[in-house]
């Protein structure tokens, strides 16, 4: 027996007349649950965005459909890239690019010149050598500039240049300069030289000419960089908690670059390393907190849940799998998270465990959800009344259809929940976002595939519904068929032991379903030898009169080892073999035990031969089976059926029971036991009460 109580002190014991128990967290156990904690936190976070930025899709024209949107940082409004382009070529029209002058560049040439025609220039008689001498030193003072590199802007708007002589920078007209062309013209400028050009063309003169103001590429990029960086590219600033746009609000030109400036100046803010570890560190920390407290949860309500892994593993694994498809919906923008089907977790969990550990589960993985999202409170709220109705839905689970109607009942409540909510914030219908109603009807079905899923859940992690169980419970079954063929008392018994354990389940809050389903099935080794047991005998012919006694009981107990191994063969659930094997504990063949020890008062006996082979008890519903099997079957040997006898043999049974510590090991309370005592009384006086017998017609 065992209390609801949790211990993180080294094992205490607590004693109630002469049956002991205990409830203990170890320093293994409490390392177990860190680890796992740490782990289902450190997957979660790793599949989260990293960027964490805004994720909503902005129009100029159409209305706002998210939540109200206020500034959680201070940010400058940018102006348009149209506005910013067309003030950046108004600046660009004072672009002066900067050319280096190389004086040598002239010098170097007319002396080349010379050099070629010391002898004077042929066909050709005056000093044309000294003209053209002259002319190439006026070109040259000029300056010829280096078409080869461009002026760093469009030729046409550029009047003005900076002529760098040393570390002097001239600011000059770009008409005062030559190009190689124009310098080659202004040659034949002089009257003389253009009398006879002809004659000169032969000349090449044109190799003479060559750029003294060389571009000067990095000074000139500089200097437009710096024009540019004068162009201010915010319009205004917006403070941190004011107001972006309501929902319902349409997108103007205003409003329009304002939304697109916050998501510029997000993701620049997120580009920082340093800033994505300190996300990093508050979305481990904040998932730590949610899974600890859930943890914590399961240790002081359902510590039972951690005698079996694989009830842990399932929760945990439910919770990773939907927030990982939540965070990869985010992150690769995928539609809408509404597409997921949380709701999902809370019937699995409700239908293998209970309502509430299904409800507290729920709420972590939602708020884990939450953190992924820019505007959680809608999603937050919707997803929350569809898995709190999705659990309330199925209080009683007593056929596969109710999860049809889950389904529907979940999708409705949360089309309604988001109407609601569209109706808070805003006035007009046509304002509404109709992509999210189709978003959670399309969510409605595919909670529909819980169905298939069930199955898929019971045989990964060894679990049984009640559907499950209502299927075993059929009588058309081929194990209960053959029992009420081949032993029809027993099946009335099983039948009688159902209905009395069931009762008894209803009224100490243990499941009505497993312990019916556990009675039909205890006794089905029976069908092996029938006519070993007294209800399947008739005609007064008893085969055990033909055995000893110790032959005898072990045809009685061998029941128990022919039920397990039928339950292999027709692969019933663990569950209910369980059932099979705990019903008479290690209890003895009691009997032919006593029979024996009468017969053989001065003699030792090896009590095994008598003796089940158990376990005892250790679930509520076995030990109601166990009570309730006892006393159906003991009920049939009353000689009269009054309120005292149907009592007192209530009373003995049980109470034999528990003085033998059958209940040590199960979570049963005193007051279970007597609450149990109560229905079984009830029952039974109903069932054996006294009919009226119908007098006969007189003539």
């Amino acid at each position: 027996m065992s209390k609801s109580l949790v211990n993180f002190a080294p094992q205490k014991s607590y004693n109630m007349s002469n049956l002991e128990y205990k409830v203990d967290i170890t320093w293994r156990d409490i390392a177990i649950r860190v680890l796992l904690v740490v782990v289902t936190a450190g997957i979660i976070v790793w599949f989260m965005p990293r960027d964490n930025t805004a994720s909503f899709k902005i129009e100029k024209g159409t209305v706002w459909q998210y939540p109200d949107l206020t500034a959680p940082f201070d940010f400058p409004i940018y102006k348009s890239e149209d506005v910013v382009k067309a003030e950046c070529d108004s600046v660009l029209r004072d672009y002066e690019p900067y050319y280096i002058l190389h004086k040598e560049v002239g010098a170097q040439q007319t002396r080349k010149f010379l050099q070629d025609y010391v002898h004077g220039i042929p066909e050709l008689q005056g000093d044309f050598r000294t003209i053209i001498v002259n002319q190439l030193n006026q070109v040259y003072e000029r300056g010829i500039v280096d078409t080869k590199e461009p002026l760093g802007g469009d030729s046409d708007t550029i009047h003005k240049m900076r002529l760098v002589d040393g570390k002097t920078a001239t600011s000059l007209s770009s008409r005062e300069m030559f190009t190689p062309m124009q310098a080659y013209e202004q040659l034949f400028s002089h009257p003389l030289l253009a009398q006879h050009r002809e004659a000169l063309q032969e000349l090449n003169l044109n190799e003479y000419i060559e750029p003294n103001l060389i571009f000067d590429r990095e000074r000139s990029e500089a200097s437009k960089r710096d024009l540019i960086s004068s162009v201010p590219q915010a319009s205004g600033m917006m403070q941190r908690g004011q107001k972006i746009i309501d929902r319902g609000v349409l997108i103007d030109e205003q409003k329009y670059l304002i939304l697109d400036s916050f998501l510029k100046e997000s993701e620049r803010r997120h580009a920082d390393s340093s800033e994505l570890s300190t996300i990093m560190m508050g979305e481990l920390l904040y998932v730590l907190l949610l899974i600890s407290c859930f943890t914590i949860y399961l240790s002081l309500f359902r510590s039972d849940y951690f005698e079996k892994m694989r009830n842990v593993v399932m929760i945990y694994s439910l919770i990773v799998i939907f927030s990982i498809l939540c965070s990869l919906m985010i992150s690769h923008m995928l539609l809408h998270v509404f597409l997921i089907p949380f709701a999902m977790v809370p019937i699995f969990i409700r239908v293998f465990m209970d309502s509430r550990t299904a409800a507290t589960a729920h709420a972590a993985m939602i708020l884990i959800c939450a953190c992924i999202l820019q505007h959680p409170l809608e999603f937050v709220a919707i997803e929350l009344i569809a898995g709190w109705t999705a659990i309330y839905s199925l209080r009683d689970l007593s056929s596969r259809s109710q999860l049809f109607w889950t389904a529907a009942i979940v999708t409705l409540v949360s089309c309604l929940a988001n109407l609601a909510l569209d109706l808070i914030v805003v006035s007009d219908f046509a304002s509404f976002d109709e992509r999210e109603y189709y978003y959670l009807l399309v969510c409605g079905v595919l909670i529909f595939c819980t169905y298939p899923l069930l199955y898929i859940i019971e045989k990964a992690f060894g679990f049984t519904s009640d559907i499950t169980l209502i299927e075993l419970s059929d009588m058309n079954k081929e194990l209960l068929r053959k029992m009420s063929e081949v032993a029809p008392g027993t099946f009335q018994h099983s039948i009688q032991v159902g209905n009395l354990a069931v009762e008894i389940a209803r009224k100490i809050g243990a499941k009505p379903q497993l312990v019916r389903t556990g009675a039909l099935y205890h006794d089905i080794g029976k069908t092996q030898n029938p006519i070993y047991f007294t209800e399947n005998q008739s005609g007064g012919i008893n085969p055990h009169d033909q055995l000893t006694y110790i032959e005898s009981a072990g045809m009685i107990i061998s029941h128990v080892t022919e039920g397990l191994k039928l339950a292999d063969k027709y692969n019933l659930p663990d569950v209910i073999k369980s059932f099979i094997a705990t019903h008479h504990g290690q209890g003895k063949a009691k009997f032919f035990y006593v029979k024996w020890k009468n017969d053989h008062p001065d003699e030792d006996v090896d009590e095994l031969l008598f003796t089940y082979p158990g376990p005892n008890p250790f679930t509520k519903e076995q030990a109601i089976l166990m009570m309730a099997d006892s006393v159906e079957a003991a009920s049939r040997s009353l000689p009269d059926y009054t309120e005292q006898s149907i009592r007192t043999l209530v009373n003995r049974i049980i109470d034999s029971q528990l003085a033998d510590g059958f209940f040590r090991e199960c979570p049963i309370t005193f007051r279970d036991i007597q609450y149990a005592k109560t229905v079984l009384i009830e029952k039974l006086k109903t069932i054996h009460h006294t009919r009226v017998s119908y007098p006969e017609l007189k003539n």
